[in-house]
């Protein structure tokens, strides 16, 4: 398989898509924080000192899906048409999970403005409570789902790789 951020050279480029159909495209990544028990309940029962950590969170996964191109080197910015952000509750796991959506319109993936997306929310999330517990961890951050261009449509359910979940 070429890796196709290296030019024949071995030198890190900027993909070239110019010659690349415009196709819908869609990819969908997911991510968890887990917490202490109490720091769970700030979230659960809106009582954290700085406001409503999951709208804020959302509004930052939002930017963070938006300037992906700006914090990854080689990453075309795309004019994005949909962003979703979902965050689910797990009082079993005292954790947050994130579920972040990406559409476009365009030559190349959204993979990376998911995946981005997913890491800002819950990175903000972080930010919002690290007061009350710096122990957090924010894991599993992955490509759940990608449609569209010559790759075609793929899932991590039916993917071969030996990191599929």
């Amino acid at each position: 398989m070429t890796l196709t951020h290296f030019n024949a050279q071995g030198d890190a480029h900027m993909v070239d898509v110019a010659e690349k159909p415009s196709t819908h495209r869609r990819a969908t990544a997911a991510g968890t924080i887990v917490m202490k028990p109490a720091t769970y309940e700030l979230i659960a029962t809106g009582q954290a000192k700085k406001g409503d950590v999951l709208a804020v969170a959302q509004i930052a996964a939002i930017q963070g899906a938006k300037k992906t191109a700006d914090l990854i080197p080689l990453c075309h910015p795309l004019a994005l048409t949909h962003i979703n952000v979902e965050f689910e509750l797990d009082p079993k796991s005292f954790a947050v999970h994130c579920r972040v959506s990406v559409e476009t319109i365009g030559k190349t993936g959204v993979e990376m403005e998911a995946l981005t997306g997913v890491q800002i929310g819950l990175l903000t999330v972080y930010d919002m409570l690290k007061a009350v517990d710096k122990g957090m961890i924010i894991k599993e951050i992955r490509l759940l789902e990608k449609e569209g261009g010559q790759s075609g449509h793929w899932t991590s359910e039916t993917s071969s790789s030996p990191h599929s979940i």
